[in-house]
């Protein structure tokens, strides 16, 4: 059955992604758009000024824009997808889960609440019965879950791949290439990225710190266990539009050469959801690849690439990359939709 569903912050850069993934979904139907109240009540193709490289479907932009409060959004709509800025969404998010949405964000606020799973479908999907606790402990009809920042969904399911493949991780460095979109259309300016490299992003490296632990950790039903790893992070602005590329060392207490690496992500298993990859993680032999501008769509932007794998004096090094926009945001979101949906929670 099909699924009513909506954006949260449908204007904006991620919540246009969110347009052009749900669009064509054969399991979920647009019905809901809402912004800001100075959106609200026109079309929207009139109220987003539209950068994704497709055109608005038809359908979409004839639909009007509602302002995003639970009363402006139809009954009928069972799942929000939220591309908020994070002060609106704390303010914003537990009012529609409390009006009985379920909500699957993308937006930074929350992710490290304990009783909110922070979810990547293939790495702990188990995380999302958390919800079970979250519905308890708030009296919530409805029920919020996160995805990660999109500099952390690109390193952490390779790291996944090898706990799974059973090397008892100690300590990981991480040092992101991150592309301009990740700032949104107006965050960079061209005067300050052009020909330069920006090493600061506000706020990122302790997401990528934090919410790594999370993600890695164990849910025992009642509570949810950090992953011990040791994690510490640099984050960079580069000149590429899209597609975080990330320099990653991972200390083991086992000997872990880069052959078993290579061996572990690249069986590293996907899911059979709709938006899910093929291969979760796709090895390069190439010791220049991934590369943004020729691997950020490797699975439809839905896979996480790597590469470059060598030993060091900090143990483990190689490359990884996945597209922020997609994999990172709008398509995080949309594959924890459809995780809510086959685990009966919508």
């Amino acid at each position: 059955m099909t699924v009513q569903v909506g954006i949260l912050g449908a204007t904006g850069a991620v919540g246009q992604r969110l347009v052009q993934l749900l669009a064509p979904h054969d399991d979920f139907e647009l019905a809901a758009l809402t912004a800001s109240s100075a959106s609200a009540g026109e079309l929207y193709r009139d109220a987003a000024k539209w950068r994704v490289d497709a055109p608005i479907p038809d359908h979409v932009a004839e639909m009007t824009v509602t302002e995003t409060d639970p009363d402006a959004v139809p009954d009928d709509v069972d799942l929000l997808f939220s591309s908020l800025p994070s002060s609106v969404g704390a303010e914003v998010e537990p009012a529609f889960c409390e009006a009985g949405y379920v909500v699957s964000s993308n937006s930074s606020n929350a992710r490290m609440a304990d009783d909110v799973p922070l979810v990547i479908p293939e790495i702990n999907a188990g995380h999302l019965d958390l919800l079970e606790v979250q519905r308890e402990e708030r009296g919530w009809d409805g029920a919020l879950v996160k995805n990660p920042n999109c500099s952390t969904i690109t390193f952490v399911p390779t790291l996944a791949a090898l706990a799974d493949a059973g090397y008892e991780l100690e300590r990981v460095h991480v040092s992101t290439l991150q592309a301009v979109s990740g700032a949104g259309y107006d965050g960079v300016s061209s005067m300050e990225i052009i020909d330069n490299a920006v090493p600061h992003i506000g706020g990122e490296e302790g997401k990528l710190e934090t919410e790594s632990r999370k993600l890695l950790g164990e849910f025992d039903g009642v509570s949810l266990t950090e992953h011990d790893v040791g994690v510490s992070a640099s984050c960079n602005r580069i000149p590429t539009i899209d597609g975080h590329l990330e320099n990653v060392w991972v200390e083991a207490a086992e000997e872990l050469t880069p052959a078993d690496a290579v061996d572990a992500m690249a069986s590293y298993p996907s899911l059979d959801l709709p938006s899910s990859p093929e291969t979760l993680i796709h090895v390069f032999d190439e010791p220049d690849r991934p590369q943004p501008r020729l691997d950020r769509t490797v699975g439809g932007g839905m896979a996480v690439a790597a590469g470059g794998f060598q030993e060091s004096t900090f143990g483990l090094q190689y490359n990884c990359l996945a597209h922020n926009t997609i994999r990172g945001a709008a398509g995080a979101s949309v594959l924890n939709g459809e995780l809510l949906r086959s685990e009966g929670y919508l």
